[in-house]
């Protein structure tokens, strides 16, 4: 072999090795760039989570300070009040509840004693008109025993609420985009069971804030009410209500002499054989004293 073809054999060579070697350089320079690809692709999604929380709760804070100016307020108020006439009230009450626009919770009427009727009411009155609610129902007393009136402010528990069923929602957004793209049933199985416990958790923010706005929409009032009695010292106190006590008489005294009648009744109709018997005997004797007596006044 002549000193020329070394040398050619020797220049293919390095060709091969080079072109082998630019091969492995390309094959890792696409390895490297699918890696870091996949690590933006990853580091991107986060980035824009985070993001959009944070797009949420800024927006909820800027809400907040909205809200301030019309706070989410719970009233309750209790009253008790002395009234001239316990069902003339319950009625009164209840159309101002239907005028409002409010409803009835509870309504009853009961009597501790014989002559004491007492009356309770428990409403539901649309937040705006719960003062002038309180005001009509004071004025349908004789005297105001009693007046209570409470307000809790749930204004930051229900922003909180809010703020944290936005968050929820954007997490359950971007479970359902990564359920689209998913390719392994392990993967899918997995997006599913954290789907299933975001929407559980949102299903309760919601209710919970359900059940603010329908506390802070209507105001709770309760009424307990009890008849106005005239009282003249030295009188034991007592009620002075001719007529009351004269149709309570009238009845009494009906009552006992039908109770009389029926007892009559009863002994008379009840007792016939022995009333028989007893006139039988009654008519035997006299019969025999009669006939004793005639005989003598002959003799």
């Amino acid at each position: 072999m002549g000193k020329g073809n070394k040398l050619l054999l020797v220049l293919c060579f390095f060709v091969l090795l080079s072109a082998c070697s630019t091969k492995n350089s390309s094959e890792n320079a696409k390895m490297d760039e699918y890696s870091q690809s996949s690590g933006e692709v990853a580091i991107q999604t986060e980035m824009d989570v985070e993001e959009m929380v944070s797009d949420t709760e800024n927006a909820v804070d800027k809400k907040l300070d909205v809200v301030t100016s019309d706070r989410k307020i719970i009233h309750q108020a209790q009253l008790h009040l002395n009234v001239e006439n316990i069902e003339q009230s319950l009625h009164s009450f209840e159309k101002k509840v239907n005028d409002y626009g409010g409803y009835i919770v509870e309504s009853n009427v009961y009597r501790e004693n014989e002559d004491a009727m007492n009356g309770m009411i428990t409403v539901r009155i649309p937040e705006k008109h719960f003062q002038p609610f309180l005001k009509d129902a004071e004025g349908e007393a004789t005297k105001v025993l009693e007046r209570n009136v409470t307000g809790l402010d749930v204004t930051e528990q229900y922003v909180d609420l809010e703020s944290r069923l936005k968050s929820k929602r954007v997490v359950e957004e971007r479970l359902l985009n990564f359920m689209e793209k998913a390719e392994k049933t392990e993967d899918l199985l997995k997006i599913s069971d954290d789907l299933s416990k975001v929407q559980e958790e949102m299903e309760v923010l919601v209710g919970q804030i359900k059940y603010l706005e329908n506390q802070t929409s209507y105001s709770t009032i309760n009424i307990s009410m009890q008849e106005s009695r005239v009282v003249v010292p030295g009188i034991d106190n007592k009620n002075l209500n001719t007529w009351e006590k004269t149709k309570k008489q009238l009845v009494t005294s009906t009552n006992f002499i039908l109770s009389a009648i029926s007892g009559l009744t009863v002994l008379i109709i009840g007792n016939i054989p022995v009333i028989l018997l007893l006139l039988i005997i009654g008519a035997v004797i006299y019969f025999k004293v009669k006939r004793k007596k005639k005989n003598q006044d002959i003799t």
